[in-house]
């Protein structure tokens, strides 16, 4: 079953929001600035994170359908020997 995406993403956007802020912050920046810095680098994450459980996804039905393959390959190979 492929992962959802959304919440995966929508969390790792939000840590790096507040990552940034404070970072922002930390520097001495207006707040307006780390606002604005934080939700540049948070939609930048958001769109990294889903990419990365796109390919995550993409690479675990390829090893569920090899699978599944290989099984009805067996079976076969059983039945033909079995002839």
């Amino acid at each position: 079953m492929p992962l959802d995406f959304r919440p995966i993403a929508i969390s790792i956007a939000v840590i790096f929001f507040f990552g940034f802020s404070l970072i922002g912050v930390a520097n001495g920046l207006e707040s307006f600035t780390c606002c604005k810095r934080a939700m540049i680098g948070a939609i930048a994450a958001y769109i990294a994170a889903v990419i990365m459980v796109r390919a995550v996804n993409s690479i675990i039905m390829n090893a569920i359908i090899n699978k599944q393959l290989d099984i009805q390959k067996e079976e076969n190979n059983n039945s033909d020997n079995t002839n």
